[in-house]
């Protein structure tokens, strides 16, 4: 697909195939738009396009805006332009995985399903016309099987609707009593110098009483989101959750860690969530990168914890663990942290796998300093993430996902 050849040559043909490549990434999820089709002409104009890295390099430069999507933008790119066995290999991505032979590549639905729309594949005709009572039950099926589906796993489709089920998604946060009063019309608490006042208006009468009730507020609740690459798909759902809370003006503070530790809050803070998410794909350098858990969290406790963590502040922690360095600073570390927390949560995505033990060194680094242990890799573990931060148990009782084997 690539023009061979060099000045003099038509741009027509190769014109239409970037407008193609750009609408391939819109259908994988990318936030493409006509402009960046007429950007990436534009700059494409400036280089040799007889150099295939040149031409990659340029279009990633225009049509990626954050780290986690590259790797689609690479899988396109290698695809689309200039391969021989193109519809082989999305023949390949449409296929299911076998467990004989040599490991197949990892699967990218959002990748697959834009490839597979735009190939032409003839679909079934549209069945004959249904009761609207019909309709209303196969919506709510397929949200309800949508709720149980990983992150990891999900379609561009499916991840467009389930941002929109997080969207109008709200934990039931617990309310605590504190040592402040109010005015209240009922109450335990008599106010005797409001009852005065009202007396004298009253003309020396005391048949009205005034009271004061106690205040109760959310607890702050401080969330430390792991941006790794193996973290990626489920950082990015937390991080649409924690959107919806900061909207809701939800008492949170949000911070990421891969290699280093980036406050996120008040990027979070902007209406829409898709431009807030984008924005901290480039403000973050080490988005989809490595992890160094045991060094973010020394950073955090020494520069924030004092700050973030009082008034019987809730930390989740949301990581797998899988942290090979430094497990003797991740130990020290997770003790202090659970110091100056009121309680600790560790959102794990890890336990969506049912023989789930905690083997890796840093997983058992973590556990023993940790409150509860709860899954984070659909949207029904979100929603007990919810139940577990409502209930707020006394902090002696420990649990793992409901289980007790590792106690």
């Amino acid at each position: 697909m690539f023009v061979e050849g060099g000045q003099g040559v038509t741009m027509e043909p190769f014109a239409r195939n970037v407008v193609h490549f750009v609408r391939l990434l819109r259908g994988a999820g990318l936030g493409m738009s006509p402009a960046h089709a007429v950007d990436a002409l534009d700059a494409l104009r400036f280089i040799d396009l007889r150099r295939r890295d040149d031409v990659r390099a340029t279009l990633a430069c225009l049509l990626v805006h954050a780290a986690d999507e590259r790797d689609i933008f690479d899988s396109a790119f290698d695809l689309f332009w200039r391969d021989p066995d193109w519809e082989g290999k999305l023949r390949a991505l449409l296929l299911p995985k076998v467990e004989s032979g040599a490991p197949p590549p990892k699967r990218n639905n959002r990748l697959a399903d834009a490839l597979a729309s735009r190939s032409g594949q003839k679909t079934a005709p549209a069945p004959e016309s249904k009761p609207e009572q019909t309709y209303a039950r196969m919506s709510f099926s397929a949200q309800e099987r949508l709720s149980h589906r990983d992150f990891d796993t999900l379609t561009a489709d499916e991840w467009r609707a389930l941002r929109h089920q997080i969207r109008a998604h709200r934990l039931p946060l617990a309310t605590e009593p504190t040592r402040r009063l109010k005015a209240a019309s009922h109450g335990t608490h008599a106010d005797l110098r409001a009852s005065a006042r009202q007396a004298v208006r009253a003309g020396g009468d005391w048949t009205v009483w005034k009271y004061r009730a106690v205040v109760e507020r959310r607890p702050p609740l401080v969330l430390l989101l792991d941006i790794s690459g193996s973290m990626s798909a489920y950082s990015r759902a937390v991080l649409y959750f924690c959107h919806a809370l900061l909207q809701s003006r939800e008492r949170l503070q949000v911070f990421l860690f891969g290699t280093r530790l980036t406050n996120a809050t008040r990027t979070l803070r902007e209406r829409d969530p898709d431009v807030a998410i984008t924005a901290l794909g480039e403000q973050v350098a080490d988005w989809s990168g490595g992890t160094r858990i045991g060094a973010a969290l020394a950073e955090f406790n020494r520069r924030w914890a004092r700050r973030v963590l009082a008034g019987r502040a809730t930390v989740l922690l949301v990581t797998d663990g899988l942290d090979h360095e430094a497990i003797d600073v991740l130990d020290a570390e997770m003790a202090r942290l659970k110091r100056f927390a009121h309680r600790l949560v560790w959102l794990n995505p890890l336990l969506r796998y049912p023989g789930f033990t905690p083997r890796a060194r840093g997983v058992r680094a973590i556990l023993p300093h940790v409150d509860a242990m709860l899954a984070a890799h659909n949207l029904d573990s979100l929603a007990a993430v919810g139940r577990e931060l409502a209930a707020l148990p006394a902090r002696g009782a420990r649990t793992h996902g409901g289980d007790t084997r590792w106690n």
